[in-house]
């Protein structure tokens, strides 16, 4: 998979798993999330930083994830822990990292400068570790467009409930009403940068009606995928994200008839009374990607 294939991945599910906990890390990939992530900042003690730091690095130096994309969450810049978060996360081999409390274009860029020399240290190839940042203050939302774009490597932005919460100083009482405008400008913002955006985690575990809910209404709004906390969650998740058999039958005539049509030199077209072009092509290949991800696809596409 080339870097381009691992930005655009499918992340509908992103599982945290506390980079302190061998017992949590040693197979979460039966359980079958699209992407792990080892946390080394709140899910971890202070005084208990270096060993998960210790742990992070020989499970992923030393484990199979069976291809399953692993990322970590490091410390935020605030901290004296963020910069050997970056060094050891890139010595294991890790994919990409979630840049916490990001609030900025230039925090990205700083965890970027690290990164490029962590992997110049520990030969890792050149742009091989990919980006993400958390975004949990009023101002990282306004910031999100710029934070999207300020480097290359930026494959998503995802929201933080807890510390935005905090931040508006609401509950949640509302169903989710504090963070709608959060969620729509972080979508917007995701599309106009080329980038995916996740939710954050539903901490309720034993409402999985209420999960199921919030689920549906962020695939409603845009989103790619939710951040987790429980293997529980995860079938949830991708059923709410799987297209239904006619979806699937729709894109797949959809990406035959553009490139039929393609072949024959004709732009723009009609398929079953609509108007077609190219631009349709990239929706039509993700719902069956989608497809293919929750084992309901039987095409040849």
């Amino acid at each position: 998979m080339n870097i381009a294939e691992r930005k655009n991945r499918l992340r509908r599910t992103m599982m945290f798993l506390s980079a302190q906990r061998p017992n949590l890390i040693k197979d979460p990939y039966l359980f079958a999330p699209d992407s792990l992530i080892f946390d080394l900042e709140d899910a971890v003690a202070e005084n208990q930083k270096d060993a998960a730091r210790f742990s992070l690095y020989h499970a992923i130096k030393n484990l199979d994830y069976h291809g399953i994309e692993r990322l970590v969450r490091i410390n935020a810049l605030d901290t004296p822990h963020w910069a050997e978060d970056v060094r050891v996360s890139v010595a294991s081999g890790i994919d990409g990292i979630r840049i916490a409390k990001c609030e900025t274009a230039q925090d990205v860029r700083v965890i970027e400068q690290a990164v490029i020399s962590a992997e110049q240290e520990f030969s890792r190839e050149p742009g091989s570790v990919l980006l993400m940042a958390a975004l949990e203050s009023p101002l990282a939302v306004l910031n999100a467009y710029e934070i999207s774009k300020a480097s290359p490597r930026m494959f998503g932005i995802a929201l933080s409930g807890g510390d935005f919460r905090r931040c508006l100083r609401t509950t949640g009482a509302g169903g989710g009403v504090d963070m709608f405008t959060a969620r729509g400008l972080m979508v917007l913002s995701a599309r106009a940068a080329g980038i995916q955006c996740f939710d954050t985690v539903y901490t309720k575990l034993d409402d999985l009606e209420g999960f199921e809910k919030e689920t549906r209404l962020i695939k409603d709004m845009g989103f790619d995928g939710k951040s987790i906390v429980n293997p529980r969650q995860i079938k949830i998740v991708h059923d709410i994200f799987a297209p239904s058999k006619a979806e699937i039958a729709e894109a797949e005539r959809v990406v035959m008839a553009i490139r039929e049509n393609a072949e024959k030199g004709i732009g723009i077209f009609q398929l079953d009374g609509k108007m077609l072009d190219i631009a349709f092509m990239e929706g039509a290949e993700r719902t069956i990607a989608l497809a293919k991800a929750s084992g309901l696809y039987k095409g040849g596409l």
